[in-house]
């Protein structure tokens, strides 16, 4: 069977303040990650994943674009990404952007000449009229709230009207009912697809259309409260977001967007790959893949292994998250697999640090496609950001010095650790955009490669294990062998492998004949660090004994 190229890829999410800073000024940049390709490449990386670069006052750190034309200067220049994409190409790897289709910075040239009621950018926002209270106060034209908390309407006196912002107040939601702007953002896509970059991770996807006001009167409707005990009225789990996210309307439109990134894969043969973000239902996520005659995202991004497992998750949780989107995704279609983002907590803090190479071998060996947040390979941990560094929005916006850490993101974004000396490696700064997190000093690159065993040295091995056609074509069964044994089968032909891992803290036998054709003695492929096996040891498939934490995997001999 013929795969295209990203149909079995690692693709690694590289949030570029933090990965590598070559000018010295404490953030990190596009020709930082150049000079780091060949670390990407040795990893088994097949493609990158570049978080926002694009022009901005980056009060949102990039989500909020004034110029999607244009590279923001901390980050370098649009030659600076062009040398990047083909030093990657040498490598035979690949570049993808994340591009932020819902909203702009209000900075824009675009929002500021619609906010002037410009005849041409008039209706390229949603704008909307206030209403006087019974103080003679004026008010928002309706109970929406944005994802930062508080309303997601602010008046602007140019239009005397209210804009609506789904996120923060300087990132308005542009209008996707506006067959102009449409083609625009289509525009826009073409250009840096045809700049060379491979594809784009289109980032909160099921928040472009909202409710058609045509159909409520000409005015948006309230949206229904949850009745959740505890909410506060500004806090956006007060109501139900029926109106403001996960409208049919967005799967047309990722059908449109689609149809513009094959316009340049015909071109030359070579896919352009559309991933869409969605923080959503199953059921809603999986439409993103396309239904009927209608063509979806390439990889619409699955958090099974973030959202649906925690702390106190066991192996049928593991089993569960897993097995359902193999059930509810398109049978046709590729899986994929994201263990963190720059907006979750890191597996090693998430879970515990025990557990990184279990959860990296979930995400190379199940089927389908691996995305991988920089550092998890080297099972990094969340920095410690005190309040008085703090810099993601979202926790500088709940003005509380003591409550912000339940949402601050910033402890997921500190800075790449690539040795034990100064910043982590990552700047020869005297100061860096956010903290180095603790512990660097033997958690990092340098370290790692150097150690007989590590949880990079476990990362290599399986993306060089996934290249056997067991684990790119191959067949998946999988098992809870109790609440802490959790173990999956892939197999094509005669060759087949087995990944058992316990998530329990205490010692476990277990008996993998379970699975059919698995019998007598097998040979370990891959051991998680703690283990106390190594490559070309055998073990019994009858008899198992796993310590705790310990994971595996081994090869059936033949």
């Amino acid at each position: 069977m013929k795969l295209d190229w990203w149909e079995t890829a690692v693709f690694y999410q590289i949030y570029v303040r933090s990965f590598m800073d070559s000018d010295g000024d404490g953030v990190g940049d596009i020709n930082g990650i150049t000079s780091r390709v060949q670390y990407l490449k040795d990893l088994g990386v097949d493609a990158m994943i570049l978080s926002p670069i694009f022009k901005s006052p980056m009060y949102d750190f990039g989500f909020d674009v004034t110029d999607y034309y244009n590279i923001h200067h901390e980050y370098g220049t649009t030659e600076d990404l062009e040398i990047l994409v083909k030093k990657a190409e040498e490598l035979n790897m690949k570049v993808i952007l994340d591009f932020v289709p819902n909203h702009t910075s209000n900075d824009s040239d675009w929002f500021v000449k619609s906010s002037q009621k410009d005849e041409y950018y008039s209706d390229w926002y949603i704008w909307e009229d206030g209403h006087l209270d019974v103080n003679g106060l004026r008010r928002p034209p309706n109970n929406w709230l944005s994802f930062f908390g508080k309303s997601a309407w602010t008046y602007v006196p140019s239009r005397d009207q209210f804009y609506l912002h789904q996120f923060g107040d300087s990132e308005p939601d542009l209008n996707y009912r506006n067959p102009v702007l449409v083609e625009e953002i289509k525009t826009l896509m073409k250009y840096w697809l045809e700049k060379g970059v491979a594809g784009l991770r289109l980032s909160s996807v099921n928040y472009l259309v909202e409710a058609d006001k045509d159909l409520y009167g000409g005015h948006y409707p309230d949206e229904l409260t949850t009745g959740k005990r505890g909410v506060e009225s500004e806090n956006y789990n007060y109501l139900e977001h029926i109106y403001t996210k996960d409208q049919d309307e967005n799967y047309d439109m990722v059908s449109q967007f689609r149809e513009a990134f094959d316009s340049i894969t015909i071109r030359d043969n070579v896919t352009r790959v559309l991933m869409t973000e969605a923080c959503t239902s199953i059921k809603k996520a999986v439409k993103y893949y396309g239904e009927g005659v209608h063509s979806g995202a390439h990889i619409p991004l699955n958090f099974a292994l973030t959202k649906d497992l925690g702390k106190e998750s066991d192996a049928r949780d593991i089993k569960y998250a897993v097995d359902r989107w193999l059930t509810y995704k398109p049978l046709k279609k590729q899986a994929n697999w994201v263990t963190g983002t720059q907006d979750k907590s890191r597996v090693a803090s998430r879970f515990r640090p025990e557990l990184v190479d279990s959860f990296n071998m979930l995400l190379l060996l199940l089927p389908g496609i691996a995305i991988t947040y920089m550092g998890e390979e080297l099972g990094m941990v969340n920095g410690f950001v005190p309040w008085s560094e703090t810099r993601d929005p979202l926790a500088c916006g709940t003005d509380d010095p003591v409550n912000f850490i339940e949402v601050t993101r910033d402890p997921i974004r500190t800075p790449f650790q690539w040795t034990n000396g100064k910043n982590a490696g990552f700047s020869d700064a005297d100061k860096t955009w956010l903290p180095v997190a603790e512990g660097y000093e033997h958690n990092n690159v340098a370290n790692e490669k150097a150690a007989a065993r590590s949880h990079y040295q476990v990362y290599r091995s399986l993306t060089g294990l996934r290249a056997r056609p067991a684990f790119r074509l191959g067949r998946y069964e999988s098992v809870a062998l109790n609440k802490d044994i959790f173990a999956f089968k892939r197999w094509y032909n005669d060759d087949a492998y087995v990944v058992v891992m316990n998530v329990g803290k205490v010692y476990q036998v277990v008996n993998l004949t379970a699975f059919d054709l698995i019998f007598g003695q097998l040979e370990v492929e891959v051991s998680s660090v703690l283990s106390s096996r190594t490559y070309g040891d055998t073990v019994q498939a009858n008899y198992l004994d796993l310590a705790a934490d310990e994971a595996l995997v081994v090869r059936m001999q033949v």
